[in-house]
């Protein structure tokens, strides 16, 4: 099997893993897509569920073989050997008041730091106003995070995972605050601070704020590009699975976008859309059509049902569904001149919870 059918594959189907103490500790609950471990697959590092109920049923299995490789096997037959990236160095540390760097900010992939810098989001605790598939407040339940990351920890933890780890760069994500900057102002101050610390690209993410003047702020911060995420695309899909983000209109978020790309420049802005939440493959395609030819990084992602939200029970989308998207996405990304590899910072740099970076080229 091809590098791009394997890794779509067990994007789509999950992995057990017979020990899950190998490689970097898998990342239950947060924000966004989770439940996965870093894995890498003949030189790519892509993030497989391996804590959902659809991996519990995945032909895939991986054995591991010595140290942090592993045989891939489908069906009892081997088919690639993988590896595991290592527990970064950074993990080990604390701050001065005792809380442990992980509780700050992850490791994803190999070489990016991730963190959410509000853990707590407006749209969360009503099942009026909640997406559907989000965990945001479920790892702080759980104790394996804060509720506000400081900007002076934030700056002390990338410093150090840069210089102990080699982390390349940075996201900062955020739940949605009852402001009408939307966490926008929090990011940029986060930024700066992280900036006079370290020399790091750090992508901000947030939905649209109301007032576009925000991006310019950002970016002279420190902030090096944007994510802001549509999720899904159809009105009826939106309304149902995100309700609270639905308010917002579609409108709202392609002038955002158009903005925003005038402030970090093209390419520079992204956006996920969660493939399998019930947008067909056209209506897909022809969104990421019309976020290309505005400058924008249409960053598809499989769905995955994450534990103990609402859509725990939904189906992720089928392999052969992702990998039609991605040839399509791909080869409109191509004739663009668009690429993952150019964006400064991010999700969709990072390309490791999709495939789409290798359908590319």
């Amino acid at each position: 099997m091809d590098k791009q059918h394997l890794i779509t594959e067990l994007q789509s189907n999950g992995l057990q893993v017979i020990d899950p103490n190998i490689g970097v500790a898998g990342r239950r609950g947060g924000a966004g897509p989770s439940d996965h471990k870093a894995v890498t697959v003949d030189g790519t590092t892509v993030m497989v569920p391996i804590y959902t109920g659809t991996a519990s049923q995945s032909p895939y299995t991986a054995q591991v073989n010595q140290g942090r490789q592993a045989v891939l096997e489908k069906a009892d037959q081997a088919v690639a050997t993988v590896e595991f990236p290592q527990q970064p160095q950074f993990y080990q540390l604390q701050t001065a008041e005792g809380i442990p760097y992980w509780k700050i900010a992850l490791l994803h992939s190999h070489d990016v730091l991730a963190t959410t810098v509000l853990q707590t989001c407006m749209r969360y605790r009503n099942s009026d106003t909640a997406c559907q598939f989000c965990a945001i407040e479920k790892s702080l339940e759980a104790d394996r995070t804060i509720a506000r990351k400081t900007p002076e920890q934030l700056a002390e933890v990338a410093e150090a995972a840069v210089r102990l780890d080699g982390v390349k760069h940075m996201i900062m994500t955020t739940g949605t605050p009852n402001t009408r900057d939307r966490g926008a102002a929090y990011l940029a101050e986060c930024a700066q601070a992280i900036k006079a610390r370290v020399n790091l690209p750090i992508q901000a993410q947030c939905e649209p704020p109301d007032d576009f003047g925000w991006f310019a702020q950002m970016k002279a911060a420190g902030v090096d590009s944007l994510g802001m995420h549509l999720e899904a695309v159809d009105p009826q899909v939106r309304s149902q699975i995100m309700p609270g983000k639905a308010e917002v209109p579609l409108s709202h978020y392609f002038e955002a976008f158009e903005a925003a790309v005038q402030v970090f420049g093209w390419g520079q802005v992204s956006t996920y859309l969660l493939a399998g939440l019930g947008d067909s493959l056209d209506t897909l395609v022809d969104a990421s059509q019309r976020l290309i030819d505005l400058g924008v990084y249409p960053f598809v992602v499989p769905f995955v049902p994450i534990s103990d939200t609402p859509l725990a029970n939904h189906p992720a989308p089928s392999s052969e569904f992702m990998f039609a998207l991605y040839q399509q996405v791909g080869a409109m990304l191509k004739q663009a001149g668009m690429s993952s590899a150019d964006i400064n910072a991010g999700c969709a740099k990072c390309g490791a919870c999709s495939a789409l970076s290798t359908f590319e080229a």
